[in-house]
């Protein structure tokens, strides 16, 4: 893919992302099923959206040997035995209101690769991150927007010597 720097530079980047096919990772262990009601502050129809964030982590010499991808998502399927209204689907109640199923259905999970290293964007890793929109993985909502679609999405994306999580 073609990607412009969004400086004013009028140099163009180009790279590769290779995704590999998304997958859900559901709770290590057994999980309540129940049904949680929203507060009137969670509630709001202006709410409704998925929101994206970046997290950038350098090489972790303590890592040399683990694969990164696999730890994060071993790890994410502990900590949803314990968060596990995360795992499950948002549905509408009576009047529009929503609630939280826990139904352990998982969370999306997908693992990336680019062809460069973040030092080739040539800015401090702060937003605003160039190419944002060309690094994160596009959710394509149901009819319905966030209802009955996973409540997250978790990309990791390794380039040299760092990882982008992105939620």
């Amino acid at each position: 893919m073609v990607l412009q720097k969004s400086s004013s530079s009028t140099s163009s980047m180009v790279f590769k992302v290779t995704r590999k096919p998304a997958e859900l990772v559901a709770p290590a262990g057994p999980t309540p099923h129940e049904l949680k009601l929203l507060s009137d502050i969670d509630d709001q129809q202006a709410l409704r959206f998925h929101y994206s964030g970046v997290q950038i982590f350098a090489y972790n010499p303590s890592m040399a040997g683990k694969d990164p991808v696999h730890v994060i998502r071993e790890a994410l399927s502990k900590a949803l035995v314990f968060y596990y209204p995360l795992a499950g689907r948002l549905r509408e109640g009576p009047r529009g209101k929503l609630m939280v199923n826990c139904s352990g259905e998982g969370v999306l999970f997908m693992e990336a690769d680019a062809d460069v290293t973040l030092d080739h964007f040539g800015v401090d890793p702060l937003p605003p991150f160039p190419c944002f929109d060309e690094l994160l993985y596009d959710v394509r909502s149901s009819h319905d927007g966030i209802i009955n679609s996973p409540l997250l999405l978790l990309q990791v994306k390794l380039f040299t010597h760092t990882m982008i999580v992105s939620l």
